[in-house]
């Protein structure tokens, strides 16, 4: 069908008006971004104006991404944040053709709410500023030169004539006030011709467009380089060299893997452990750079670095971490051989004081997690780690230094990038996830997962092995329960424990008849507590419920 002739002359004028201003916006974007790099990543605008959406975004809401995209949320919010950009942007070009003032007032406004964005940030610099002033800037002129290229024009031949008067610079002078008391002439900007009287020939829309292009995206990427150059830290993490482990992990006992296809090996390799974090872009602080200072409510504050933190006795620990973002049955849960200093000698030589019920930990980025100082205390292996697997830790698991605590939800332990603990109290301090509707204090709940066979699989009649992995951190598992349909429970076999702090493999070897079926786990910890049926999402402190699967036997 086609268009009316309103509807022609509405995209005619304001399609190349709206490009005018994604192009603009482009062009600052870019800017910016080469600005960043003079001063730090977290400074990007898409960046700041990313972490201030996370903060401010409902759990609820958060919760929800967190299902729908899983890790890749954070590269689905910059999407959206881009999309916005570009929505407004265009916005932005449609206004300015017929009130530039107002489309510069736009302009203003992106980069006043980019400047917000930053100064909200809980690492907040005053030199984040920068590159949202120098894109706000650049943007301003990228949108004058496309839609009001006249005005540009003007004022460098005004500036050359203006100069080359004999007394230049003299009040009085008039050639200045007449220009600046001529009205320009208005011009469309899909058919914008050079000026009477304009020395050379300008460029016409199409090559001034296309060099905008090209050049914010050579700039951008020059920018991007440049970061990667100034502020990657992987040359640091190769020039680590772990200590050998005063406190060695015990050597692995025959049995802790059942050699069952598709099952979660006991230890979860660096490549596959999950992650979770608020980060849009991981901190990297060098090795070298890195310092930690204990303070609040103790006797003396430390300060400690990396060498001399490396120096001090280190142990070595299988532990499981899991986040509390984890649904019943989820992935986001994995164990790893850590190596690190023990915890609680560090605070015994501050002084914490005996009221100082919450150890606040802070990380490079002004994350802030809230820990029990009685968990870290008890005797258990909570610890400064450094080491993952036999290596360094790796850039997105927190190097060169994070937290963990066994038996405690990541949210409320597991500070990555950690370069400060704090000694306060519950009652005068919440951490950054208890505002936002999450539980002050974040124990692991008792829970398994069926990892073979996977949901709705269609499957062979016969002996099939129902395998998968339970934990109850701390606690330790005591015994694991499969049930087909509404039959009678049946104790599976469990693997040989490795320790109380890690999960533990099981198998049960079910005679799989034709139909339909229902599988169910429940798991008993050391206790005696066996987790529950009922059904909890993982706000405010962990999913509970039984890991349930359907499958069909042909």
């Amino acid at each position: 069908m086609p268009l009316s002739p309103v509807a022609r002359r509405i995209v005619r004028t304001h399609v190349p008006a709206a490009v005018n201003g994604v192009v603009a916006g482009g062009v600052a974007v870019a800017a910016a971004e080469f600005a960043a790099a003079f001063v730090r990543r977290e400074a990007a605008p898409l960046v700041t104006v990313g972490q201030s959406v996370i903060d401010q975004t409902p759990h609820a809401l958060k919760n929800y991404a967190v299902r729908q995209f899983g890790t890749h949320d954070k590269a689905v919010l910059q999407l959206a944040v881009g999309v916005g950009l570009v929505v407004f942007a265009a916005v932005i070009g449609i206004v300015a053709r017929r009130w530039l003032w107002a489309g510069l007032v736009g302009v203003g406004l992106l980069g006043a709410v980019t400047v917000a964005a930053a100064v909200s940030r809980p690492a907040f610099r005053t030199s984040d500023v920068i590159p949202a002033l120098v894109g706000a800037l650049v943007g301003a002129l990228a949108l004058i030169a496309l839609t009001r290229p006249e005005l540009l024009r003007r004022g460098g031949r005004v500036a050359a004539e203006h100069a080359a008067e004999p007394g230049a610079g003299a009040a009085g002078t008039t050639g200045t006030t007449e220009v600046a008391d001529a009205a320009p002439p208005r011009l469309d900007v899909a058919t914008r011709a050079p000026e009477p009287g304009a020395s050379g020939s300008a460029p016409d829309r199409r090559t001034l467009l296309l060099g905008m292009v090209v050049g914010a995206a050579g700039v951008a990427a020059l920018g991007r380089w440049l970061q990667n150059v100034r502020f990657d830290v992987s040359k640091s993490r190769e020039n680590v060299v772990l200590p050998a482990p005063a406190a060695p992990a015990p050597t692995p006992q025959p049995g802790i893997e059942l050699g069952v296809p598709d099952l979660s090996p006991h230890i979860t390799p660096n490549k596959d452990f999950y992650r979770i974090d608020t980060a849009l872009v991981v901190p990297e602080v060098r090795a070298e750079d890195w310092k930690l200072r204990i303070h609040g409510m103790v006797d003396r504050e430390i300060e400690i670095d990396f060498k001399t933190l490396s120096a001090r006795p280190t142990i070595e620990r299988d532990i499981t971490l899991c986040c509390v973002s984890n649904e019943v049955g989820g992935p986001y849960i994995g164990t790893a051989r850590w190596l690190g200093v023990p915890l609680a000698p560090l605070l015994a030589e501050a002084g914490v004081h005996p009221d100082a019920d919450q150890l606040v930990s802070r990380s490079h980025d002004g994350m802030t997690i809230g820990t029990p100082t009685a968990v870290v205390t008890d005797g258990r292996d909570a610890m400064l780690a450094i080491g993952m697997n036999g290596e360094p830790l790796p850039i997105n698991h927190g190097f060169p230094v994070r937290m963990v605590v066994p038996g405690l939800y990541g949210y409320v332990s597991a500070c990555k990038w950690i370069v400060e603990i704090e000694a306060t109290r519950f009652a005068d301090y919440d951490a950054y996830w208890v505002p936002r509707g999450w539980s002050a204090q974040g124990p692991i709940k008792t829970e398994s997962r069926i990892d073979t066979p996977t949901n709705m699989a269609k499957l062979p009649r016969g002996r099939i092995p129902v395998a998968g992995v339970a934990w109850a951190q701390h606690k330790g598992i005591d015994a694991v329960e499969v049930q087909i349909d509404d039959e009678p429970w049946q104790k599976a076999t469990l693997a040989v424990e490795d320790s109380i702090d890690t999960w533990r493999q099981f198998v049960w070897y079910w005679d799989a008849r034709p139909g339909p079926h229902r599988i169910r786990i429940r798991a008993t910890d050391r206790t005696g507590q066996t987790q529950t049926e009922k059904e909890a999402t993982v706000d405010p402190d962990g999913a509970t419920g039984w890991h349930t699967i359907s499958v069909v036997v042909t």
